[in-house]
């Protein structure tokens, strides 16, 4: 049995948290505003931005590749001219760390030039909803048409899945 006191304090936890989480969706849109320009004309694509308490404190990571592959200097590049830039727009009232990433092998797909980018390569997919009684797909991305993406199963049946319904989509390279 939940009394007032414990019903109180779960209410007041759940609200902090969904403070949190909002004001770090806020965040990560504007930094998405703010960046993206500068980060296309040094050359490099922005593909997915994090703002979250970790155990070390707050940190903002910013994923970027370009073509042929992001080096360390590229990273250094990045996190110098984005850290100038953020400063001044002042967005965070509190400490925080930058981070900037390569996306890696198990890259995120989000974007249609994502799914044709990546065609003929090995991806893991999730729907928010069911296709044919499945949520979870695995296969080679065979492209992108009508805003659906084009997979192809590991058994060589080829499913159509609507890009509204992906949850969560990655390359799923085989090591």
């Amino acid at each position: 049995m939940i009394d007032f006191h414990e019903e109180w304090a779960l209410s007041a936890h759940s609200l902090f948290y969904e403070g949190l989480w909002s004001m770090s969706a806020a965040i990560v849109e504007r930094v998405k505003e703010i960046a993206l320009p500068l980060l296309q004309e040094l050359g490099f694509e922005l593909v997915e931005v994090e703002f979250r308490r970790e155990a070390s404190g707050w940190i903002l990571r910013l994923y970027l590749d370009k073509s042929g592959g992001l080096t360390l200097g590229d990273c250094q590049r990045a996190s110098e001219e984005l850290s100038d830039l953020l400063d001044v727009e002042d967005l965070v009232d509190h400490p925080y760390s930058l981070e900037i990433s390569s996306p890696g092998l198990n890259r995120p797909l989000s974007q249609e030039a994502d799914f044709l980018r990546f065609a003929g390569q090995r991806a893991r997919l999730t729907t928010s909803q069911a296709i044919a009684g499945q949520r979870r797909f695995l296969g080679t991305l065979k492209g992108f048409e009508a805003g659906r993406i084009m997979l192809e199963q590991e058994d060589g049946t080829v499913v159509f899945i609507p890009h509204v319904l992906i949850s969560k989509a990655r390359l799923a390279p085989v090591l």
